[in-house]
């Protein structure tokens, strides 16, 4: 049996928002992105509320930080007080946004935190078992080797931007 397009709309918009959770977004903004997106035109915020199921305040919100980061576009139309708002078609820019992100305050919060604690483990300011420490230890630079992995990828795509989306592609065809 095919299915229908509402139900199509229905499972990328459930899957968008479980990717939105994996980055450390609510998953309402993925929900959100994942509709304007789908849609031809620019959606004013009752319409998102409506394909979303989330609340007027919840989608108004998540649709500012949205637009701070990028990712979603507002617009207005003659003679309308109501904005419109459509998603970034662009995934270069998207993803781009979405690492500069990274550099937020608080997340750079709770990085810090983790090289605080490898810094404490590290120095032997830690007792306890030594085991359990030694484990906690591995788990924490795992934890910093993945955060720094992730500062360099910003740090690259960012610096791609200088070259232009043709040249990446370019570069990017060349390692397939």
């Amino acid at each position: 049996m095919p299915t229908t397009l509402p139900q199509l709309k229905k499972d990328f918009t459930e899957g968008l928002s479980q990717i939105s959770r994996f980055w450390g977004f609510p998953k309402g903004m993925g929900s959100i992105f994942a509709v304007l997106y789908l849609s031809p035109v620019p959606l004013p915020l009752d319409e998102i509320v409506s394909q979303t199921g989330l609340t007027k305040g919840a989608v108004s919100t998540e649709v500012r930080t949205l637009a701070r980061m990028g990712l979603v576009h507002r617009s207005s139309k003659l003679a309308d007080r109501k904005d419109y708002y459509e998603a970034e078609s662009d995934f270069y820019k998207s993803i781009r946004s979405i690492l500069k992100e990274r550099q937020n305050s608080e997340f750079d919060r709770a990085v810090r935190s983790v090289s605080e604690t490898l810094a404490k483990l590290d120095a032997g300011e830690v007792s306890g078992d030594k085991e359990e420490v030694k484990f906690i230890r591995q788990r924490v630079q795992a934890l910093q080797d993945f955060f720094d992995a992730l500062d360099s990828l910003t740090r690259a795509v960012v610096k791609l931007e200088s070259l232009g989306l043709g040249n990446v592609k370019t570069i990017l065809s060349v390692l397939k």
